[in-house]
């Protein structure tokens, strides 16, 4: 009786020893992106842009300053096969950009504050896993609201934009978590600048109309650098 109990503890830990061996050469949590279906959060910073389009050759516009900005985000994600996963992100930011104006005739720059929360579709493709990390390619696109339009300002962004939006990122597998830094850079399609003749500009002081005068259109650029929890 006591040689059979003996036998059977013996075959337990010998199966539990090769779980644990197999588990240990796998990494971390090496069942994780077998699931179909998982959720997470992202943290990270951006720095907005823009192309600008000038109105003529006499007077030149860029953002001179990249001012860093806040992101955070909710990450749902869908298990395609064994390198594909399609992800929703939905991700708000708060951010400014300095636009500066050339050849300068005293103070010619102004900031723009924006937070727009972007609905971006991604599809993500990982390379195999080595160990506690697995790299990927990130591509999506999707439609921004832009909640900080300011009427009053002397350059009126339009709230609504489409973008698309690259990138590249690691997972690092821990024991309870992944975490997968992730850097994105994103291009916006349509042309947010409001002309004078688009919007009332007797809310604007004459001496402040020459920063929208000078400009035929803007595009939003935007380098994004988030920390994913999931």
């Amino acid at each position: 009786m006591l040689k059979t109990k003996i036998n059977k503890l013996t075959i337990l830990v010998s199966v539990l020893l090769g779980l644990s061996f197999t588990a240990k050469s796998q990494g971390n949590l090496p069942y994780v992106d077998g699931k179909l279906i998982h959720f997470g959060f992202s943290l990270g910073l951006n720095a907005m842009d823009f192309k600008v389009t000038p109105k003529s050759d006499s007077v030149n516009a860029r953002v001179s300053t990249l001012n860093p900005g806040f992101s955070v985000g909710i990450i749902s994600d869908l298990r395609l096969n064994r390198y594909l996963n399609l992800r929703f992100n939905p991700t708000l930011h708060f951010g400014e950009r300095q636009l500066s104006y050339f050849p300068k005739t005293g103070n010619d720059s102004i900031i723009i504050s924006s937070i727009p929360i972007n609905l971006p579709i991604y599809l993500k493709y990982s390379a195999e896993r080595k160990g506690n990390f697995r790299p990927y390619l990130i591509w999506g696109a999707g439609i921004s609201f832009d909640f900080a339009t300011n009427k009053e300002n002397p350059v009126l962004l339009k709230p609504v934009d489409l973008f698309t939006e690259f990138g590249v990122g690691c997972d690092i597998y821990f024991l309870f978590f992944k975490l997968a830094p992730e850097l994105k850079y994103s291009v916006g399609f349509n042309n947010i600048f409001t002309p004078l003749d688009q919007r009332n500009a007797g809310q604007i002081l004459g001496p402040n109309q020459r920063f929208s005068s000078a400009l035929s259109g803007l595009k939003s650029r935007m380098l994004t650098l988030t920390f994913n929890f999931e």
